[in-house]
């Protein structure tokens, strides 16, 4: 038996964030924290984070080596319920990374006034190079190394890069083997499983929600506004989906694969058949059609577009390729897709940004939706988990434009700035610091 080092992608190394994502969380805390005049005690108080682990994760694989992964799990902040947070299978985790997201997860449910504190975790390694029967044998064993600090009440995941509703049913039923049978201790699993109707498409839906909010604020209408979305996965395929159906024109894909572009508009909906094909690849790769053009990764930012959705990963936008950037909104699909140095210039020339703690909080959003249903046994219908996920994200994107009007400040400041101050609320009325 020989040990080798964890599998890595080439795809995932051409990815590596500009500004790492710890960074970017330490700026976005900072500029709200000096808005709200926190003091360093309670600085240092919100941002250290409640609980750490790091786990081994050792997997035998088919052909008799044994890879060795490390897996994490960050509790940041749960003073207004239980940790709630995504787990990701990338060769990028760290725990600067997780401890970032988790961060960010800790404002991003305050700031939509879901009952959850926030929390991260991840498993360093690439699951385009693992077997689905040595994925589940890596979710399985990273759930077996953290599974007491999880629970309905204490620590609820849910999917996020690299993972999806079958890792999450995966982890339903490692947790159950250990302390019976309990759906509520993640969200986003399979319907079968407890799932919840709506769960797929909320994060895509939130972005389009908020979106669509944004571009009327700025005067333009759904019907042919422009879009380019970077990153055609979970969030950013369903984000180009709804934006679709609501009238707008999406000229710009993107995935690991490379990007799409056509000046009158992309067929998304036949580029989602064939990333879905059967015997493909899961990307975007080889997709041809009369008029339709390739994009190099480094040129999509720069496309002509009224609409820019990053859905991918940290950093997409930087400071070597914001000055291409076209779009007069920017809607962040992903978490921490823009730079602090790249913002800034982007809030000088009259780029509307609109934070990802608002935008794509339609996942977690759902997500508490699905783990109340888990706690009544009772399920709702679609319909009205997209009713209720539009108030939500309706009210915390007026709650936020209103914030910024009162501070003269940008959309970032302001999400920020409500979230930290609930947050810090809800830690006096606890009394615990």
């Amino acid at each position: 038996m020989s040990v080798v080092p964890p599998p890595t992608s080439s795809a995932y190394v051409a990815e590596q964030p500009k500004v790492s994502a710890y960074e970017i969380a330490t700026a976005n805390f900072d500029r709200a924290a000096d808005l709200l005049g926190l003091s360093d005690e309670w600085r240092t108080a919100i941002r250290t984070p409640f609980r750490e682990m790091r786990v081994e994760v050792p997997l035998h694989r088919a052909d008799g080596s044994l890879v060795v992964f490390t897996g994490y799990r960050v509790q940041h902040n749960g003073a207004r319920g239980p940790f709630k947070g995504g787990i990701r299978y990338s060769p990028l985790v760290d725990f600067d990374e997780v401890r970032a997201l988790a961060e960010t997860m800790s404002y991003k449910t305050a700031l939509v006034n879901v009952p959850f504190g926030g929390g991260k975790g991840g498993v360093n390694c690439d699951p385009r190079t693992l077997t689905p029967l040595e994925l589940e044998h890596v979710t399985r064993r990273y759930v077996s190394r953290i599974h007491l600090i999880l629970g309905p009440n204490r620590d609820v995941p849910a999917p996020d890069l690299g993972t999806n509703a079958q890792v999450m049913a995966w982890i339903v039923d490692q947790y159950g083997r250990q302390h019976g049978h309990a759906p509520a201790v993640v969200t986003g699993k399979p319907l079968e499983l407890g799932g919840s109707a709506g769960r797929a498409q909320a994060t895509g839906r939130g972005v389009m929600i908020t979106a669509l909010e944004a571009a009327q604020d700025m005067g333009l209408e759904p019907k042919g506004l422009r879009v380019c979305v970077q990153g055609f996965g979970n969030v950013g395929m369903n984000a180009a989906l709804l934006l679709h159906e609501r009238g707008c024109t999406i000229v710009g894909i993107s995935d690991v694969a490379g990007g799409l572009f056509h000046p009158d508009g992309l067929d998304v909906v036949d580029i989602q058949r064939y990333k879905d094909r059967e015997g493909g690849d899961g990307t975007i790769a080889g997709y041809t059609a009369p008029g339709v053009e390739g994009v190099a990764h480094e040129d999509f930012m720069g496309l002509d577009c009224d609409l820019l959705v990053p859905a991918a990963i940290e950093s997409a936008i930087h400071d070597e390729n914001v000055g291409s950037v076209r779009a007069k909104i920017v809607v962040e699909g992903a978490n921490l897709p823009v730079t602090p140095e790249a913002d800034r210039r982007l809030n000088e020339r009259g780029v509307l940004v609109v934070p990802d703690i608002l935008a794509n909080a339609g996942g977690v959003t759902v997500s508490y939706f699905e783990w109340s249903q888990n706690f009544q046994q009772y399920t709702w219908e679609e319909e009205e988990v997209n009713e209720r996920l539009g108030r939500v994200m309706l009210k915390a994107y007026r709650d936020v434009v209103g914030k910024a009007r009162a501070l003269s400040c940008t959309l970032r400041e302001a999400a920020f700035a409500l979230a930290i101050d609930r947050i810090v609320k809800a830690e006096k009325l606890r009394g615990t610091l």
